[in-house]
């Protein structure tokens, strides 16, 4: 007999359905047993944006083109080792000898189509082979580059901010070129002052050369400057500089009038200057730091004509007047006034003006990041054309990041909220990241681990640069809108 009465067991009905299974946590400690059976397993698992990008930009072709060499190496072509160092500083190391750490990594072997790097005497061969003038064909390899990314990546700006500055390179050994110069931090020490140009929107570094430790002369600026404005992209209408006092010149001036291109340079003391600001007249100035503002119109000697100059006055506190502290750079101080002037041929107002110029100091920032990150200060050779080959190197693999944040940046139009990842940072986020790499069928493949919290980024910049494409006027845009 079969009883149909309800029965309160306090059993509840199971969820039908399939589940997620909940997994339990890894528990390692100092008896977890460990083995080396793992294969094709990298740590680097970011080049795989890096190489993709150079692919379908013509990299490859761009380099065999411009780059010209009569030594023809037997372990690697020349661009094979081009792009092996460039990948072994953007990794970030700044020394060939490094490279032994990386040389069995199956995704750099797998880029540059090789069982294993060559040992660092086959890189020295190769590099202390190579003529002075690749300096300046890395150059123009990266200003090909540049354009063709500014295409890809729908990078439309029309108004561009260059920023120059100098750098002091402490120099430790006997390399070619060193001279005891200026350098505030180490004195008395030999060292290199490359002169390096960058453009503030884009943080891109459009110019630059390695130089000796004397100061940069007039001619060599005025030549900078020109070759940082021919350097820009077709699109580019207005040009506006920024420099320290250490491009206080006639020449400098010069230059970007040539090319028309607005300016602000920090001007130097000089007993002239001095009585012009003495003789001024001076008002609060209510939207600066400083306690008074004017401007004037000066002619320095040996200047083809007077330009505008404007300038803040501070008040010198009492203790500074009687312990006589030392002048600050670009601030200068006559008795019981310190001053800061500029020469501009900007018409806007003063505190105008003044906030302007003190954005450059993102310029200083960025060649700390080359220095530190990109391995900008490492000059592993004696020889100054190897040194100066180097630097151009460093200073590619610098770019590659900035490129590669221009296809990773959120779609908007407005250069304003474009932000910058520093070298370091994109490291961390999307360089070191765990793959395994696999064969199968003829095909070649990378996993990644279900774990990394960038997958949904690194999949649209990856979407983004496979749909790269070359047109017969140019490379097609993968991102809307422009970026202006």
């Amino acid at each position: 007999m079969v009883k149909e009465q309800e029965q309160d067991n306090g059993r509840r009905p199971v969820n039908q359905g399939v589940r997620d299974v909940i997994p339990e946590p890894n528990k390692i400690g100092p008896s977890t047993p460990y083995d080396f059976n793992g294969r094709n397993l990298t740590p680097y698992g970011g080049l795989l944006p890096v190489i993709t990008m150079l692919d379908k930009l013509g990299f490859q072709a761009l380099v065999e083109q411009s780059l010209t060499s009569k030594r023809t190496p037997r372990a690697m072509d020349l661009y094979r080792f081009v792009l092996g160092i460039v990948l072994g500083l953007y990794i970030g190391f700044p020394r060939l000898s490094q490279l032994r750490f990386v040389a069995r990594d199956p995704i750099l072997t797998g880029i540059l189509k090789v069982i294993k790097l060559p040992v660092q005497s086959t890189f020295w061969r190769f590099i202390n082979g190579l003529h002075g003038q690749i300096a300046r064909q890395m150059l123009s390899v990266m200003r090909t580059m540049r354009e063709r990314v500014w295409e890809a990546a729908n990078v439309r700006l029309e108004v561009v901010t260059i920023d120059t500055d100098t750098t002091v390179h402490t120099l430790y050994g006997q390399q070619m070129g060193a001279r005891k110069g200026y350098n505030p931090k180490n004195k008395g020490k030999k060292s290199y002052q490359p002169m390096l140009t960058f453009l503030a929107e884009t943080r891109e570094y459009v110019w630059g050369e390695l130089r000796n430790g004397d100061r940069p002369s007039r001619k060599q600026i005025y030549v900078h400057l020109r070759n940082v404005q021919r350097s820009l992209p077709a699109g580019v209408k207005q040009i506006y500089g920024r420099a320290d006092s250490g491009f206080y010149c006639r020449d400098a001036v010069e230059a970007y009038e040539e090319f028309d291109t607005r300016f602000v340079i920090c001007a130097r003391k000089t007993a002239r200057l001095v009585e012009a600001l003495r003789q001024a007249q001076w008002k609060p100035s209510p939207k600066t730091d400083g306690d008074a503002e004017c401007e004037f119109r000066y002619q320095p000697e040996g200047w083809s004509k007077p330009y505008r100059f404007v300038a803040l006055r501070y008040e010198t506190p009492r203790q500074e007047l009687e312990t006589e502290a030392p002048e600050q750079y670009q601030l200068f101080a006559t008795g019981q006034y310190q001053y800061r002037v500029f020469v501009t041929d900007m018409r806007e107002p003063i505190d105008f003006v003044v906030w302007f110029y003190r954005q450059r100091g993102s310029a200083e920032n960025l060649i700390k990041e080359a220095n530190n990150d990109a391995g900008l200060s490492a000059h592993p050779s004696r020889r100054f054309d190897v040194n100066s080959i180097h630097f151009q190197l460093a200073m590619l693999a610098y770019n590659l990041n900035c490129w590669l944040m221009l296809f990773n940046r959120e779609p908007q139009a407005d250069i304003a909220a474009l932000k910058h990842t520093t070298l370091a940072t994109a490291r961390l986020r999307f360089l070191f990241v765990a793959a395994k790499i696999w064969r199968h069928a003829g095909r070649t493949g990378v996993s990644y681990s279900d774990h990394y919290e960038e997958k949904g980024v690194f999949q649209v910049l990856m979407g983004r640069l496979r749909r790269i494409a070359m047109r017969p006027e140019g490379f097609a845009p993968v991102m809307e809108p422009a970026l202006r």
